[in-house]
């Protein structure tokens, strides 16, 4: 039998195009967005977290310090006087009850503050379980870590022990992004998940910080040995103060914004 080398090497030359198209873009579809267009946080999807939450973080949680305008949610930090023991104040919104999603790319364009102290973090949570058997994904956080300004991508599942997280982490030092660009600091970047059934990727502008299997990141028995993502998750946009993870604040550095131009949510 006479066999076509040029048949070979074009079936050769086009299996990886195949592979490749699996995951391209075309394959996404947006299915919901948040562009910040409108006056004011549209309250039909985002809740407000109100008062002093977690992690020991020094700011109180109010509603007046989210606003929206050109296009943008800006979310403040700021010192107050004259309020008793509430010494800082900031903004905590999600979409916990009104808008969850199971798989998908999720695309955050958003500015973040890099002072001593910030900790500003782009998350998401479910609702199935009590924290931390219900599953977070960290897709930014940015605090200092033993001294070391960092961006971290996070994935946590539950344990055997209630509050107990089992980590996937990763410290990305910030300096690593300046080396890039000496004006990063001053710019929006692209934040991003792709999350399926086997994994979860994080990326930032591109660039993956953290790669995790979901056949590693199933419950202890406070979540009933089940996987975390395998269920629905909201989002949380907050800028925190101070705290656990916040450390010691640089004063100077107050009022901090966070800014978000876009929420985008993605599925095939």
């Amino acid at each position: 039998m006479k066999i076509d080398i040029r048949l070979i090497l074009l079936i050769l030359l086009l299996c990886p195009l195949s592979v490749l198209a699996d995951t391209s873009d075309d394959e996404y579809k947006l299915v919901w967005s948040e562009e910040f267009n409108g006056d004011a946080v549209d309250t039909t999807i985002w809740n407000f977290e109100n008062g002093y939450k977690r992690n020991h973080e020094w700011q109180y949680y109010q509603q007046e310090n989210a606003r929206v305008a050109d296009g943008m949610l800006t979310i403040t930090a700021r010192r107050e006087s004259g309020r008793g023991k509430i010494e800082c104040t900031s903004a905590s919104i999600n979409t916990a009850g009104n808008k969850e999603f199971l798989y998908g790319r999720f695309v955050v364009r958003a500015r973040i503050p890099y002072a001593r102290g910030a900790w500003p973090a782009i998350w998401t949570l479910g609702s199935k379980w009590a924290w931390p058997s219900c599953g977070e994904i960290d897709m930014m956080e940015f605090y200092h870590k033993d001294g070391v300004p960092c961006i971290l991508a996070n994935v946590a599942c539950g344990t055997d022990r209630p509050y107990a997280a089992r980590w996937n982490s990763v410290a990305k030092p910030y300096d690593h992004f300046l080396q890039k660009d000496k004006y990063w600091s001053d710019k929006f970047h692209i934040w991003r998940m792709d999350w399926d059934k086997n994994s979860i990727r994080l990326y930032l502008d591109d660039e993956l910080l953290n790669e995790v299997f979901l056949k590693d990141t199933r419950n202890g028995k406070l979540g009933d040995g089940q996987n975390p993502f395998n269920t629905p998750q909201y989002i949380l946009l907050n800028l925190a103060v101070g705290g656990d993870n916040g450390g010691e604040v640089d004063m100077d550095a107050l009022p901090m914004k966070y800014d978000v131009d876009y929420v985008r949510i993605y599925q095939k």
